[in-house]
């Protein structure tokens, strides 16, 4: 008699899921990058203020502000680097992972949120003279940062990633609570960096490079 066929398990209905979610095909570098790259250099960019804060540093105004370009150059120009690496692999826009493409989107949905935060705040400091009003910024940053990493983790459900949501809540509230208290602040927001950014953002580029090597 011919094998009757094995019904579908819930076992393999979840391992049937999970290979649609995770797909196949290289992971991609560029976001990971972003995060590593950015949590560096504007953790660094937020150690020279402290030390402008703290008379450390003094520097005349040309070189403070080269400094300053000169780090978005160096995070624009990792960045590129990325995107091109990404695009020569083959791996990008609607390629890899479904899990992979969903973390995309969370965290351009974010950016795209950032740019109209940048106006709001930008514009409300000058019109008001009020540098502390810039200040709130970076706070919202943070929050939607930590809002996109819960939406990954209900997806991945790595605990890190919880723990970088909630870190994003945590470091939002207290910067907003500490605009008029500079070196505070600035205390708050060098850690955040280093610890939100440039940790997960190490965690994702070797995972990727790990998933590439396999």
């Amino acid at each position: 008699m011919p094998t009757p066929p094995r019904l579908h398990s819930a076992e393999d209905d979840l391992a049937f899921m999970r290979a649609i979610v995770e797909g196949g095909g290289k992971p991609q570098l560029t976001l990971a990058v972003a995060y590593l790259a950015g949590g560096l250099l504007y953790g660094l960019q937020c150690l020279f203020h402290i030390g402008q804060a703290t008379g450390i540093i003094v520097w005349p105004d040309l070189a403070n502000l080269a400094f300053v370009i000169g780090i978005s150059v160096a995070f624009l120009s990792v960045l590129v680097w990325a995107i091109r690496k990404d695009k020569a692999d083959g791996v990008g826009g609607t390629r890899g992972p479904l899990a992979t493409r969903i973390l995309n989107a969370a965290f351009s949905s974010a950016g795209m949120a950032n740019v109209a935060v940048i106006i709001i705040f930008g514009v409300g400091a000058m019109r008001d003279q009020d540098f502390a009003v810039w200040l709130y910024y970076p706070a919202v940053v943070f929050c939607l940062q930590g809002s996109a990493w819960l939406l990954v983790y209900t997806l991945k459900r790595k605990p890190w990633m919880l723990a970088t949501a909630i870190g994003g809540w945590v470091t939002a509230v207290a910067l907003g609570l500490l605009v008029r208290q500079v070196d505070w602040y600035l205390g708050v927001c060098t850690a955040a960096l280093f610890l939100l950014f440039a940790l997960p953002g190490w965690i994702m580029l070797r995972d990727a490079r790990a998933a590439r090597r396999a």
